[in-house]
């Protein structure tokens, strides 16, 4: 017999919300471990205290977080979902009849109080000295990457770098704009390169064209995470141009600050040879006394056969490099502009030498030009060869597995705000979201009957 589904004619029900979202649900486990009770205090210099309330701001981070969190990309259907959803509705503490907010109150406070009082970073360092309290946190070993991230800019709309004038821009423009123009003295955006794009997105001008990727060329904002390597938490985030010396600075940014809010102060720096310059390298040997884990950036290697600078032996106490003929190369002491000193052999010693063809063919005598901060690219070539070295490059994947997290399964493979503050919301939401998920798995709630005495 088929049966029937009956409207039910109960008028009240008894409904508790609390008992509808299960034991193992990702929002009551990451609930546990996010603290918001000092928002209100925060964000109050920013409020008026006259006229209609507004919206809860907690009610906003909690939704904005579920976003992050379960990659609903739009706030649109973010709202939607929360509406309809009673685990997103319990952890937003609407109950079940506790009004959404309009989508429209997310930009508006985002391009206000939330950015005038950088709120969205207080919540990420939250997040971080909750993991630090969880003993989730080592502070000995740290590594560092960036990866792109695609703007929403389209090419189709660009114009040529050489025909992009600041002057141009109108009063009225759009906030993107804005924020371009406040963010050309900074390190991480306009001041980064003088070098002009080849191409620039009016919609969104601090975008970076770029093919580093090795495909077809694109718009984008580059994401930089610092992580413990002990468990993969994210201990600061910076949002930069695509280009590497942006990418090399936040470096230092993010040290310093973590050092400045967490005081934590690492022994080791894992990364690739982007930070393997010799500025970078002397900065974390002489300034902060971290052992670069870091394959050196150096373009002295020969292609054609002859002799490289590594063929040369360096002689510290004597200042002097030992050829592979056993003779010396000395220097005048004089320091060049391109920072470096200018070690030469003499001519008395390679006119004769029956290596000059694998040495110098071209060229009377023997030209070695070595970095004023040579000593600390010797530093991390010592580290090279070392099993602490194979430990820190194993880690250092962990850096690139968050980059996977976040676009696969985050889908924050493009960005949906603009401008140089929208892309940094974004990726601080994105790693908040990703230290918590980090603290549901490594931390879970036991249940009951296993939890200790």
């Amino acid at each position: 017999m088929m049966g029937l589904q009956a409207a039910p004619e109960r008028l009240f029900y008894d409904f508790c919300l609390d008992d509808h979202v299960p034991n193992d649900h990702l929002l009551r486990q990451i609930d546990r471990f996010l603290d918001l009770s000092d928002l209100r205090a925060m964000l109050r210099p920013f409020y008026r205290t006259i006229g209609r309330p507004s919206i809860d701001p907690e009610l906003m981070i909690r939704m904005l977080i579920v976003g992050y969190c379960f990659a609903i990309r739009s706030e649109r259907r973010l709202c939607e979902e929360v509406h309809l959803n009673l685990a997103y509705r319990w952890f937003c503490r609407l109950g079940l009849d506790g009004k959404v907010p309009d989508h429209s109150t997310f930009s508006v406070n985002r391009n206000g109080r939330f950015r005038d009082s950088d709120i969205l970073r207080h919540v990420f360092e939250a997040t971080v000295r909750r993991c630090m309290d969880e003993g989730l946190v080592g502070g000995e070993g740290f590594a560092v990457d960036a990866s792109l991230i695609q703007a929403d800019a389209n090419k189709q709309r660009s114009v040529p770098g050489d025909e992009w004038r600041v002057e141009d821009i109108p009063a009225d423009a759009v906030q993107a704009v804005k924020d371009y123009l406040a963010t050309l003295d900074d390190a991480a955006f306009g001041a980064a390169s003088e070098k002009r794009p080849k191409f620039i997105s009016p919609s969104d001008p601090a975008a970076q064209w770029t093919g580093a990727l090795r495909g077809p060329a694109f718009f984008a904002y580059a994401t930089n995470y610092l992580i413990d390597t002990d468990n993969a938490v994210i201990v600061d985030v910076e949002a930069t141009r695509a280009i590497r010396q942006a990418e090399v600075g936040a470096a230092r940014t993010m040290i310093e600050r973590t050092r400045e809010r967490f005081g934590l102060y690492p022994k080791r720096l894992a990364g690739d040879t982007a930070y393997g310059t010799a500025a970078m390298l002397a900065w974390l040997v002489k300034e902060r006394g971290i052992a670069p884990h870091i394959p050196v950036f150096d373009r002295a290697r020969r292609e054609d056969g002859t002799f490289s600078r590594s063929d040369f032996k360096w002689d510290g106490k004597r200042n002097v490099y030992i050829c592979p003929a056993g003779k010396t190369l000395r220097s005048s002491g004089r320091l060049n502009y391109d920072n470096t000193y200018r070690y030469l052999a003499s001519t008395y010693d390679c006119r004769p030498c029956p290596l000059k063809q694998r040495c110098c063919p071209k060229t009377p005598q023997r030209k070695i030009p070595r970095d004023i901060n040579e000593d600390a690219r010797d530093v991390a070539r010592a580290i090279y060869d070392t099993p602490a070295y194979d430990q820190s490059r194993k880690e250092r994947k962990r850096v690139e597995m968050l980059f996977a997290h976040l676009k696969r399964i985050l889908k924050l493979g493009r960005l949906r705000l603009r401008g140089p503050y929208g892309a940094r919301d974004e990726f601080l939401l994105a790693a908040t979201a990703q230290n918590l998920r980090k603290l549901a798995k490594l931390r879970p709630k036991l249940p009951p009957t296993l939890e200790p005495a």
